[in-house]
C-alpha cells in the first residue's frame, strides 16, 4: 500500500502575482507603456516606499495632464508625449532615488549630484517629508524643458 501526505501548496496564480524585489527592494516589473506597468510597480515597492510612490505619481500625474507614463529598466518613468521623458525613480534598500533628466535646468537645482551632466537627484528616505510644493515645481519645470529620448 503506497501512502502520500498531502501537502497544500500556494496556488501557482498567486506566486505569479508576487513581483521579484531586486536587490536593494527594487521592483522587478516587465517593460511597459502606459499607467497600469507603473502602478503595478508602485503597488510592488517595499514598505513605506510604496506610499511615497503613489503620492508621486498622484502629484506628477494631477500637475501634468496627460503625462505619459511607462516602466523600463525596472523604473517608473514619466514624460511628454513628443518631448520625451523628463523624470524616474528606482528603489533602494534605504530611499527612493527621484532623477531628474534636465535637473541642471531646475530652479532651485535638486540636492543630488550625478556623473550625468545635466541630471539631478531627490533622495527620499524613510521619515522625509516630502516637500510637496517644491516636487511639484520641479515637476512642472521639468515637464516643459525638452526630454530624454528613451
Amino acid at each position: 500500500m503506497k501512502v502520500t501526505a498531502a501537502v497544500e501548496a500556494e496556488p501557482v496564480a498567486a506566486k505569479a502575482a508576487q513581483p521579484v524585489l531586486l536587490s536593494g527592494g527594487n521592483p522587478q516589473i516587465a517593460k511597459g507603456y502606459g499607467d497600469a506597468p507603473v502602478q503595478a510597480y508602485i503597488a510592488a515597492m517595499p514598505g513605506w516606499k510604496s506610499d511615497v510612490g503613489r503620492r508621486m505619481d498622484a502629484l506628477i500625474s494631477r500637475t501634468v495632464p496627460n503625462v505619459s507614463k511607462a516602466v523600463k529598466w525596472n523604473s517608473p518613468f514619466y514624460g511628454v508625449e513628443g518631448q520625451g521623458w523628463f523624470l524616474s525613480f528606482h528603489c533602494f534598500a534605504k530611499y527612493i532615488k527621484v532623477a531628474f533628466f534636465r535637473g541642471t535646468s531646475l530652479d532651485p537645482v535638486p540636492p543630488g549630484e550625478s556623473k550625468q551632466k545635466e541630471v539631478r537627484y531627490l533622495d527620499i528616505r524613510e521619515h522625509d517629508r516630502l516637500d510637496e510644493a517644491q516636487f511639484v515645481a520641479w515637476v512642472t519645470q521639468a515637464s516643459r524643458l525638452p526630454g530624454e529620448k528613451m
